[in-house]
């Protein structure tokens, strides 16, 4: 039986193998494929197509519904602004906790800051699409006014998969420099983005195993803004559920404290506090 880190080669094969065959047609650009700047703001990318393709349900929560992480979310928010302007500004790495709003501030700085910087332009890309970084690096440089945050959500690494190195493109740059026009947000659980079996099997650590952990701590080291997000507690779980429900006016539906009784009742049932229980138990009473 093919091992797992076979399977990964032919994924990454298959993947190689169809965009040079792609190569032999027009490119999706010239086939009337171009990103719709001027009606949208964020795009997911599509490794295969080399193609943006336009998110037309991207509506997040505003900045104020996001509860508890204060200096979080003013850090974030200062370096997406002079990136905005034009100005120098990091690549970010928000790391910790599970549900603690990574993702979702990343979202909400972006839909609070367009208004004001129309050229401003998110663009999500999978995990499993980071090969086709120098395709998007590319397409980045075509578009030279306006201004590109790549977002790659949970990102994590098997230890011989290769795709950090491919994150250099938009981190370092190489022989190819990095577009002056983007920067790289991404989200993880682990600050050094080390793979899982690297951190939980020390008696394997063996040589090898040590310079492709000190690759992945280098490849960290890489972005100028680390963020951390930590666990929540029961206040900041209850002010996060209050915060959603005056958003969605549930007042009518919910006396305060039959709120607080059944969000409780909703956090024990999942084993913990967290933004996104906090969001999903207001997804039921709604």
């Amino acid at each position: 039986m093919p091992s797992q880190s076979d399977r990964q080669i032919v994924r990454h094969l298959a993947r190689i193998a169809a965009v040079l065959e792609k190569k032999h047609g027009d490119s999706a650009v010239e086939r009337g494929n171009a990103p719709r700047f001027d009606t949208h703001c964020a795009f997911a990318w599509d490794g295969m197509e080399e193609c943006l393709k336009a998110v037309d349900s991207f509506a997040p929560l505003p900045l104020s519904c996001l509860i508890g992480i204060a200096g979080q979310k003013q850090r974030l928010y200062d370096n997406t602004e002079r990136f905005a302007k034009g100005k120098p500004a990091n690549s970010a790495l928000l790391w910790g906790a599970r549900g603690c709003g990574k993702s979702a501030l990343v979202k909400a700085v972006v839909a609070d800051l367009r208004p004001h910087h129309p050229d401003l332009v998110i663009v999500e890309i999978a995990r499993d699409d980071l090969w086709s970084l120098p395709a998007l690096a590319a397409l980045i440089r075509r578009h030279a006014d306006k201004r590109f945050i790549v977002f790659c959500d949970d990102l994590s690494f098997q230890a011989d998969d290769g795709l950090g190195k491919a994150l250099k493109t938009l981190l370092d740059g190489g022989l190819d420099s990095k577009p002056d026009n983007a920067v790289l947000y991404a989200t993880s659980n682990r600050r050094h983005l080390i793979p899982r079996e690297m951190t939980e099997n020390e008696a394997r650590a063996a040589i090898h195993s040590r310079e492709a952990q000190d690759e992945h701590i280098a490849l960290s080291d890489r972005f100028g803004l680390w963020i951390g997000f930590h666990p929540v507690t029961q206040d900041q779980y209850l002010a996060m559920v209050e915060s959603y429900a005056v958003y969605f006016a549930l007042a009518d539906k919910k006396s305060g404290q039959t709120l607080v009784r059944e969000a409780l009742e909703w956090a024990a049932e999942r084993g913990g506090f967290s933004g996104r229980v906090a969001w999903q138990f207001i997804q039921s009473v709604r």
